[in-house]
């Protein structure tokens, strides 16, 4: 390189948003990502997007909302210059989606950019700008317009070949850019939205602001799976309010594809909102899968900062720990409550299917599973195969201290004079067993209504229950539900003890710790605490672990550490210690369930039918498959062509 050459000199205006557009303009999507934008944060009743060519021929965004007047049109394509912010404190409070002035500017940059705009009421006084040359000066001239704003972008990278070399297929680009305006359809339910490929209409969502009317909307973004599968959730507390729609754990998919999440009305796609959600569908969702979501979170813009990413996807809260344990609780609520009601969908006529159109009870039954398991011998047969046998043997005698001979009686305590509803009774009269029924469980509000799992009719090959609730035929997987019944108990008594037992390790395990583990160490050792372990701070980069909860004797301390360090440090909380304990409860619950081909009397099903009723997530088993399943009679009458 010459002395000449590496003089500091200043940028020519094209090439300097030319470099900017590459933080911005990535493909196509991202120009009509920004352009509806602005359309939105112009106070749009209608946007109408039109694309040509998977949108490298032409990306055309048309609005309703304020226009842009005469004297402001020479900026609007000009860099760092914008009507949104205008000091320090307007940004730390931004509202608006725009801000940073940059959009226009770098998308003219890269291609023939037309912007005509109209801030009166009549037609004929519309302006079209356009910035030509080198410098890229603005050249203003008068174009009628009706009040509003249009921007065509045309041939996008036709100057920059290298980038346009990166660029898809029409078919991706074109998905891609589907995408940016469903998230943004979402975001905006006030708004009237339509999208044309090639003249041909896409979506055409008219406004409405009930919740049948954003539903319907959703329907017809996502499909009609996704609201006939998800339920509403909305909550308040602390100046945070969450609402929207989450997904049952029996409806995952394969990707991550169908997860939406706005705050304040700006799509985002954040780490610590995405840790909160997968920790509050943990326990319920299949190994591999994916939750499906759209969640809308409102706080204060002060407490949210927005300018951390070029694209906005990012955000940074101010009180991370809150907003996070905010959220996890909020869903974690919601998904317990999903067990048998009597507003359960009746009118399903097949089983839930994934997005790959193979069933959830198919997934399931693919799944890998230990030879032990396969052969159906149970946990307390085999005790020295488990890590940590000794304590394991330890909590199994409490939990049948509390629920004896839990296997037969199904969980539902019984006795000869008990009026617990749902059991049955075994009493002994001259000799021989007798049963006889006790009184099945029925509604609060309605004592004469069925319950909603009704009532048991009999066994399908030692596997399934057939029972008749109001609706039609409920067919339950045996084990796969009492299998959640022992593990939600088993976590219940868990929660309630005062603390967990710990076990001392005969030699600590010293870790090789960073400046930032051994920090998060010793500012959060009360929470360490709380979990069973003791961490010692040996060293500016050295921790010693000297005790271990009793449950989790043979886990790996290293690795347990550096993960519950790694939430701490990032989230404010660990779910490590936790999921751990969990996953071993799981897998004792599994076999301490009632097993296949198990011939259970009437009662025993009717007891475990109340059982189902009463129990939290009991929906789906510990491994995210479905528990039960409903036939109404219309599916059943379509099934045998009655009445057609």
């Amino acid at each position: 390189m010459t002395a000449t050459a590496s003089r500091i000199h200043v940028l020519d205006p094209r090439l300097a948003n030319q470099i900017a557009a590459g933080e911005v303009v990535e493909r196509p999507a991202s120009v009509t990502k920004e352009l509806i934008e602005n359309a939105i944060d112009a106070g749009s009743q209608r946007i109408d997007v039109d694309i040509e060519q998977g949108g490298t021929r032409l990306i055309k965004v048309r609005d309703d909302g304020i226009g842009i007047g005469e004297q402001d049109l020479p900026l609007a394509l000009a860099r760092h210059a914008t009507s949104k912010i205008g000091s320090l404190e307007d940004l730390e409070g931004v509202s608006s989606l725009g801000f940073r002035g940059e959009a226009l500017a770098s998308i003219s940059s890269v291609s023939r950019l037309e912007l005509i705009s109209n801030a009166e009421d009549d037609p004929r006084h519309g302006w079209r700008v356009v910035a030509e040359g080198r410098g890229m000066e603005a050249r203003v001239t008068p174009a009628p317009h009706p009040r509003g704003t249009s921007v065509g972008v045309r041939d996008l990278f036709f100057n920059t070949p290298a980038r346009r070399k990166f660029l898809r297929t029409e078919k991706t680009e074109f998905a891609h850019v589907e995408e940016a305006f469903r998230r943004q359809a979402l975001s905006r339910y006030d708004i009237t939205w339509v999208l044309r490929h090639n003249q041909k209409v896409i979506h055409q969502l008219p406004s409405g602001h009930s919740v049948a009317a954003r539903e319907r909307r959703i329907a017809s973004l996502l499909g009609k799976n996704f609201i006939e599968h998800a339920r509403y959730i909305e909550r308040e507390a602390g100046g945070l309010r969450l609402s929207g729609w989450v997904g049952l754990p029996t409806h995952s998919r394969s990707q991550a594809d169908q997860q939406y999440f706005f705050v304040n009305g700006r799509v985002v796609r954040d780490r610590l909102v995405a840790h909160a959600v997968r920790q509050a569908y943990r326990d319920v969702l299949f190994n591999g899968r994916h939750p499906v979501f759209v969640l809308y979170l409102e706080l204060d813009p002060d407490v949210v900062d927005v300018n951390v990413h070029p694209t906005k996807h990012e955000v940074r809260f101010r009180d991370g720990r809150m907003v996070h344990d905010f959220l996890y609780s909020s869903l974690h609520h919601s998904l317990a409550s999903s067990k048998p009601s009597a507003d359960h969908d009746a009118d399903g006529d097949e089983v839930n299917e994934s997005d790959d159109g193979h069933s959830q009870e198919g997934v399931a039954e693919n799944a890998e599973q230990p030879r032990w398991q396969q052969q159906g011998i149970a946990l307390t047969h085999s005790p020295d195969r488990h890590p940590g046998a000794e304590r394991v043997r330890r909590f199994m005698q409490g939990y049948q201290a509390l629920h004896p001979n839990h296997e037969e009686t199904l969980l539902t305590p019984q006795t000869s004079d008990s009026n617990e509803l749902g059991g049955s009774a075994m009493s002994n009269s001259h000799g021989a067993n007798q049963v006889r029924e006790a009184p099945l469980a029925m509604p609060d509000d309605d004592p004469t209504a069925p319950p909603p799992l009704g009532f048991a009719l009999g066994q399908l090959h030692g596997i399934y229950i057939l029972a008749q609730n109001a609706q039609g035929l409920v067919l339950v997987d045996m084990h796969a539900a009492h299998e959640r019944i022992v593990y939600e108990r088993m976590k219940t008594q868990l929660a309630a003890a005062k603390g967990l037992d710990a076990q001392p390790l005969l030699v600590p395990v010293s870790i090789a710790a960073s400046g930032t583990e051994v920090a998060t160490a010793e500012s959060e050792q009360a929470a360490i605490a709380k979990l069973g372990i003791e961490l010692d701070i040996a060293g500016p980069e050295t921790l010693l672990v000297r005790q271990m909860p009793a449950l989790l004797a043979q886990a790996d301390p290293e690795a347990l550490v550096r993960q519950m360090l790694e939430e701490l440090a990032r989230y404010g909380r660990t779910h490590q210690v936790e999921a751990r304990l969990h996953e071993l409860l799981s897998t004792m619950a599994c076999h301490g369930s009632v097993r296949a081909n198990r011939r259970l009397t009437l009662d025993e099903m009717n007891g475990l039918l109340r059982d189902m009723e009463r129990t939290e997530r009991s929906d789906q088993c510990n491994h995210g498959r479905p528990t039960w399943t409903q036939m109404g009679l219309k599916a059943l009458d379509r099934l045998f062509l009655r009445g057609q």
